[in-house]
């Protein structure tokens, strides 16, 4: 029971997302008034069903430790990281599919967009437990196949198929870097499992050049800067709910997939690997706020702010790698989880507001665009909204007791336990950088509070439930996860433990 539980946590949701579709597609033509509804309960449906296995798997684990699937040539592995990885993307898939009903209601492809849903979040969970690097690569271009429909969702939008079209060029240029790398690999150990490639002891020059290649690969999904340019566009152009999985888990899956391929090509240049992550992180960390305080579009500012969060992840892993210290891979680890939290509820509460402004005909295809200057009086037409949204962006800004500050704490405590000046220096870089990013979400906080009304808050109409609801889990999450961050170490400290050990710690 306990194997079969990790295996239908992997492979349920591959099953069911081509069910959906079919299933959404026979109502359609029977039923079409009932497509939205009927589509939307299915895929929460299933959603819920795929916790139960989740469940089983996480008890298991607690009981036995990892949990090895070997099919033939193809082995995955269920471990800390998995189970992490796993969680945060089937609690974002599920409450963006519950959120989805009001947005989607009316919209051409119901079934695509939760069919997609269901397919990536599974593509998700695969690739947290690929353990070798053709199956990882597999998983990998299942992830983005599955994200790019999603973000041309809305076809008929010019912008929106601009965006696709740089997402999938700069994907599918990501993906044939990787491919060259795994080949690379194979053509020089024989090899392509993680085991058999943590023990082959590749020459140094290789492991480099190879390193450099799973680097750009994985970074252009990651968003690393300079690979970041699709982020942007891609994130503000897709629906809402999207946008917080895209920011919220698909650029971590990236980042684990990177994680997972240096952690078995380590040999002697493991402490260059935490170099290099933590000189990204510097990068990311900056060029992200800098690039975030031009923007006008709050969907944009979002999108670029993540790529700050993605160098606070950097810094706490490479801090791990470099030093020895475990509390870095376990604070990189819960940022990861924060952000997912704080960056989710954040897109969900803006896509809340663009679905208010477009009136009676709930037309979010042609995106309002929410600026700045339309967030002006939020919280006297939708003051729950308002208060989602300001808690979320001064989480991400690290202020106290909100999530996003504990788990930026950890990650600097493990840095000034490292003893290493240059560690500490990049450590109070990272500090002032989470107090530049204040500059930019403190006026969103400050918008929503004045007392005029904006014309589009002014005109909005009443938000429903299935989009008040998920706001309102994640808003306690980020809160009470702030107060009590011991109620994800169950999660945290076995992931931070597996990806220690992958690096030698």
């Amino acid at each position: 029971m306990s194997v079969n539980s990790a295996v239908v946590m992997i492979f349920l949701p591959l099953i069911m997302a081509p069910v959906i579709y079919l299933f959404g597609r026979a109502v359609e033509k029977t039923r079409p008034e009932w497509i939205t509804t009927a589509v939307n309960s299915a895929a929460l449906l299933v959603m819920a069903v795929m916790w139960i296995p989740y469940v089983l798997t996480v008890r298991q684990f607690a009981v036995n430790g990892p949990i090895e699937l070997v099919y033939g040539e193809v082995s995955l592995v269920v471990d800390g990281v998995s189970l992490l990885l796993a969680a945060v993307a089937l609690a974002l898939g599920t409450l963006v599919v519950f959120y989805s009903k009001a947005q989607m209601s009316g919209k051409l492809g119901d079934e695509k967009y939760y069919s997609s849903v269901i397919a990536m979040t599974g593509m998700i969970i695969g690739l947290g437990c690929a353990n070798d690097l053709f199956n990882l690569w597999v998983w990998f271009e299942g992830m983005a196949v599955s994200s790019y429909l999603l973000v041309v969702f809305y076809r008929d939008r010019p912008s929106a198929l601009e965006a696709g079209v740089k997402y999938l060029v700069q994907s599918a240029i990501g993906s044939v870097t990787v491919l060259i790398g795994i080949a690379l690999v194979f053509a020089y150990t024989g090899e392509v499992g993680f085991e058999a490639l943590a023990a082959a002891n590749l020459a140094t020059p290789v492991l480099l050049g190879v390193g450099a290649l799973f680097t750009i690969g994985f970074g252009v999904k990651i968003a690393l800067v300079p690979m970041h340019t699709w982020l942007p566009d891609a994130h503000a152009q897709a629906p809402s709910g999207i946008s917080a999985l895209l920011s919220g888990v698909v650029i971590e899956a990236g980042l684990i997939a990177l994680l997972r391929v240096l952690g078995v090509l380590s040999g002697d240049v493991m402490p260059s690997w935490g170099v290099l992550l933590m000189v990204l992180a510097a990068v990311n960390m900056l060029l992200g706020n800098l690039m975030a305080l031009r923007q006008k579009q709050v969907k944009r500012l979002l999108a670029y702010s993540s790529l700050s969060h993605v160098g606070y992840m950097l810094l706490g892993i490479g801090i791990a790698i470099y030093a020895g210290q475990p509390g870095g891979a376990q604070g990189g680890l819960f940022h990861l989880v924060s952000h997912g939290m704080m960056k989710g509820l954040a897109f969900l509460a803006a896509g809340a507001l663009i679905y208010a402004a477009s009136g009676a005909s709930h037309d979010t295809s042609q995106d309002h665009g929410l600026t700045l200057s339309d967030l002006d009086g939020a919280a006297r037409r939708y003051p729950f909204t308002a208060l989602a949204l300001s808690i979320a962006v001064l989480g991400l800004g690290g202020l106290p007791p909100l999530v996003g500050f504990m788990s930026k704490w950890q990650i600097f405590v493990a840095g000034f336990e490292a003893q290493s000046v240059a560690v500490a220096a990049l450590v109070v870089f990272a500090a002032l950088n989470s107090v530049l990013s204040l500059a930019y979400y403190a006026p969103m906080v400050n918008a929503v509070y004045r007392r005029q009304p904006s014309a589009a808050i002014a005109g909005g109409v009443d938000l429903p439930v299935s989009m008040q609801i998920p706001m309102a889990v994640l808003t306690l999450a980020v809160i009470a996860v702030g107060f009590w961050p011991r109620l994800v170490y169950w999660l945290i400290v076995p992931a931070g433990s597996a990806l220690s050990a992958a690096f030698g710690g």
